[in-house]
């Protein structure tokens, strides 16, 4: 017991003669001292400590050597203490003011990256996930044969999953609301919103891993668009979601929806054989 309280006593006197140091260094008019006992903090990864001695330094040193490593120290606390902002802010700062400085390949990285650790969950705006998107690709450009280069490859492919996830939930929403028109200010209905963002996904992301279910949806709102829709467009509404099931079997011919898709052919057929007279309309104007 006697052990524990000793050692007890120890590291609270450890603890208040490094705060009284502390203390003393900030009210020093040395600033390299300040420079000398930051990155000595920084070294330990007491990056509190060490930010507010970097931010009264920095200035000071601006221009020379101490002023170029002295800033990187600074936008590296900021990220070590999960201030992704102002860390992003910070390596911004000194790539442009050090172009070719001893940390400029790190400090480009470190923009996305910091950016990327703030990125939102994909049922939010994604502003920020498309501006670290433009930093690592800035960074693969500025920097072909960077040593971070699969790191970045591998941060953009994660972030652009976000995007196509963002896509995702946006289609299925339409799909879920179906027939609901509260929503619908702009004309046009959820199903044709569907089909518009869900071909647009495909579009702009081919190499996603949600291809089939964006299909999927396009399949089945068009579907759904054809049976909703008034008489004038129905046969034309069928006759184009029966191209969009081939077409979906086409290119996955495995897939689990596959007997659903054969069901809407049927289905498109059934309605094209109940009304020839449109049929035979539709081929006049053509």
């Amino acid at each position: 017991m006697k052990k524990l309280t000793l050692i007890a006593t120890c590291v609270a006197l450890l603890m208040t003669s490094c705060v009284n140091e502390y203390n003393q260094i900030t009210k020093l008019g040395d600033y390299t001292l300040k420079y000398e006992y930051a990155k000595q903090c920084y070294a330990q990864g007491k990056y509190s400590r060490a930010v507010p001695l970097l931010q009264e330094v920095v200035t000071m040193k601006k221009g020379s050597t101490e002023g170029e490593e002295c800033l990187y120290m600074l936008a590296m606390s900021e990220f070590g203490m999960k201030d992704y902002e102002t860390a992003s802010e910070y390596f911004k700062k000194y790539f442009s003011s050090y172009p070719k400085g001893r940390y400029a390949e790190n400090a480009k990285y470190y923009v996305g990256e910091s950016l990327f650790q703030n990125a939102p969950e994909p049922r939010l705006d994604q502003s920020t996930t498309m501006t670290a998107i433009a930093a690592f690709q800035e960074y693969l450009d500025i920097f072909p044969d960077a040593h971070l280069k699969s790191q970045a490859t591998s941060r953009l492919y994660a972030l652009q999953d976000l995007l196509v996830e963002k896509e995702y939930k946006s289609a299925r929403l339409y799909f879920d609301l179906g027939t609901y028109f509260g929503n619908c200010t702009n004309g046009g209905n959820n199903y044709e919103a569907c089909i518009v963002t869900a071909q647009n996904a495909l579009k702009d992301y081919p190499y996603s891993n949600r291809r089939e279910e964006f299909a999927s949806l396009v399949m089945k709102s068009k579907y759904e668009l054809a049976k909703m829709s008034v008489e004038s467009k129905q046969l034309e509404r069928y006759q184009d979601a029966e191209d969009e099931c081939y077409g979906f079997i086409n290119e996955y011919p495995d897939s689990k929806e596959r007997s659903l898709a054969e069901k809407y052919i049927e289905k498109c057929k059934e309605y094209e054989k109940a009304h020839p007279e449109d049929s035979l309309e539709k081929l006049a104007e053509n």
